[in-house]
């Protein structure tokens, strides 16, 4: 992983989501009301709910609207149900991109979706078929400036609590877990008080495209954009090596 840090990435990303708290707030409360539906109100026990709070957290979302939102989940009269719908297709020169949704709308999302990738010059794929050149890995990044422990500390602490990789960045620590060890992990570092810049179990390219043409990053570009304003998008993986 070394030499691909998402910490520069995160910042930018951070940046521009600061102007879309609405959209972010959107996204964690429909992650809130799938974990509590799939395993029940009480963070204690219900691991996917602590995950999704921890995002909360991490995003700055206030600890009344996440009760709030947990309430509303776990109430009789909740209608809200959402489906986690996975697209995966191409950008220019074969730049890999897999969008995670969750809708109420399959069609809605399905024709968005598409109008992305079209308008980026890019096609959408059958299922499975960029997602083999991507590891599904628990992600912790760590900004070295916020971050008082000891880098050997501090990984002997991830590993010891199940980690399977630490990286050091020039700018920031990147822990990496199995999925089923992220919660865990996680735990560990926040129970230290590590303050933690992301922490989500993401897909890790096994290999980057480079691209050099401006038109084909414009392009890869404009698909992105379209995507982080949909509503409906909680996650876009790629493989570009911006």
């Amino acid at each position: 992983m070394s030499g691909h840090s998402k910490f520069a990435n995160i910042k930018h990303k951070k940046e521009k989501n600061d102007a879309k708290k609405g959209k972010i707030f959107t996204v964690i409360g429909r992650e809130i009301v799938m974990a509590v539906k799939a395993g029940g109100p009480d963070p204690s026990n219900n691991g996917k709910l602590r995950d999704v709070i921890a995002k909360a957290k991490a995003n700055n979302m206030p600890n009344d609207t996440i009760e709030r939102g947990i309430k509303k989940a776990a109430g009789a009269d909740s209608a809200d149900n959402y489906e986690k719908i996975v697209y995966e297709g191409y950008g220019p020169k074969g730049v890999a991109i897999i969008v995670e949704t969750l809708t109420d709308n399959k069609n809605r999302t399905a024709g968005n979706v598409r109008s992305a990738f079209t308008k980026g010059y890019g096609s959408i794929g059958t299922p499975g078929c960029v997602s083999f050149m991507f590891d599904e890995k628990g992600q912790i990044i760590i900004d070295k400036e916020e971050c008082e422990m000891d880098a050997d500390e501090l990984m002997m602490l991830a590993l010891d609590a199940g980690a399977e990789d630490f990286v050091e960045e020039e700018d920031s620590y990147e822990v990496l877990t199995s999925p089923d060890d992220f919660g865990a992990v996680r735990e560990a570092l926040e129970k230290e008080g590590v303050p933690l810049l992301e922490a989500e179990v993401a897909m890790i390219p096994q290999t980057y495209v480079e691209l050099t043409s401006e038109q084909d990053i414009k392009d890869l570009n404009k698909t992105l954009d379209l995507l982080d304003d949909d509503d409906d998008v909680t996650n876009v993986w790629h493989n570009w090596d911006e």
